[in-house]
């Protein structure tokens, strides 16, 4: 399988580039692969279908971010569709070109020739508009990753027009405006010559039809408020506050247009027991004073059940032990966290009389008196070690 490309060098750009910046990168792009200036030529068709794909990324706040973060891989495109670029085809990466070209230039350099038999860009309805909710994860869920089946309500197409809003297939005509090709041509005198621009059509708004019977479910719009079953699948190692996205799962679009996306928020169930530090986990455990003086072996909590570990005799309150590889896994690479188990040695709040002679006697004793090594390292020391 192909390693994909990095976006930013996809358009030749700085990863600080702005939003102008990029849509005048892609247009530079867009126009050297053009499948027009470069018929029949795959390599062409795939590197334009390349530089669509960054665009439609990094032209989105949420996922730039995204992508800054986890690239690739916490797209979610690896698992089965995450973003829309990589299953773009040339009618989606059209149906927007006007959006980043301008009508006037698609039509005028292109000769509105792409889309429609006809010779002109024909939209189809409106785009639904994208949908944000929200999952909560187990740790056990974020380690392993998870799938997740979740009834959605939202917009979905008309079952009784099929989504185009009119009563029936005969319902239609062609828009008188613009001859059905969904574009309006004007020709002007300049001082240049006559110059040629193309607009969307005012009447028809794109479609070069317009309904003359509109269904009596939806009253025309092509969709009804309702719910749909959508299956997410979620990469392991996911962080509270990420964003994945579902192409093509948000609102359905107008009359036939294409839907929304769906954006879906990460958020961490709390576990009884164990606390998350970035890719490692945390647990606090106490042993008793006679457990540290002469060790003991005890079981741990850990994300996968539970672990055996070994104390030490004469273990230190404040040692901290390391469970290698038993973390959270990094979404973005093979990388793995560890699990840090700190000791607390208990210290008693009631003691009996025999008790309290006990440690009296003690107290004198040689050995009982703190006396760290050299080389035993101190809170600072052990806490820099962890994150070094």
């Amino acid at each position: 399988m192909s390693t994909k490309r990095d976006f930013y060098e996809i358009l030749a750009i700085s990863k600080t580039a702005s939003q102008d910046e990029i849509k005048k990168a892609y247009r530079k792009v867009a126009m050297q692969y053009h499948p027009d200036r470069n018929p029949d030529n795959k390599e062409a068709e795939e590197k334009f279908k390349e530089a669509a794909e960054a665009y439609e990324v990094l032209s989105d706040a949420d996922k730039r971010a995204q992508y800054d973060r986890f690239g690739h891989a916490g797209m979610g495109g690896s698992r089965g569709g995450g973003y829309g670029g990589g299953n773009m085809n040339m009618d989606d990466i059209f149906s927007n070109f006007g959006d980043i070209f301008g009508d006037d230039i698609f039509g005028s350099f292109f000769g509105g020739n792409r889309g429609g038999g006809g010779g002109g860009r024909r939209s189809r309805g409106t785009r639904g508009s994208n949908l944000r909710i929200k999952i909560r994860l187990t740790y056990e869920e974020i380690a392993k990753g998870a799938n997740k089946k979740i009834k959605v309500k939202k917009y979905v197409p008309c079952s009784h027009c099929g989504g185009l809003g009119a009563k029936d297939k005969n319902a239609f005509q062609t828009c008188n405006t613009c001859g059905g090709s969904g574009q309006v041509r004007k020709v002007t005198q300049t001082f240049l010559g006559q110059m040629q621009t193309v607009t969307t059509c005012p009447t028809c708004h794109g479609e070069g039809q317009i309904i003359t019977s509109k269904c009596g479910h939806c009253k025309g719009e092509g969709r009804m408020y309702g719910e749909e079953m959508v299956n997410i699948d979620i990469p392991a190692g996911v962080q509270e506050g990420m964003q994945l996205s579902l192409s093509g799962k948000g609102n359905a679009g107008e009359r036939g247009g294409a839907p929304g996306d769906l954006l879906i928020l990460i958020e961490e169930e709390p576990h009884p027991e164990l606390h998350r530090d970035g890719l490692n986990v945390a647990f606090d455990l106490y042993i008793s004073f006679s457990d540290a003086v002469f060790g003991t072996q005890l079981e741990v909590p850990t994300i996968d059940g539970k672990a055996k570990i070994k104390i030490p005799a004469g273990t230190q309150s404040g040692k901290i032990f390391r469970l290698k590889g038993k973390g959270f896994p990094s979404v973005n690479s093979y990388e793995k966290g560890d699990q840090l188990i700190h000791i607390n040695v208990w210290t008693p709040q009631q003691v009996s009389a025999e008790e309290k002679a006990f440690l009296e006697k003690a107290q004198s004793s040689e050995n009982f008196r703190p006396n760290p090594e050299k080389s035993e390292k101190g809170f600072f020391e052990k806490v820099r070690d962890i994150f070094s």
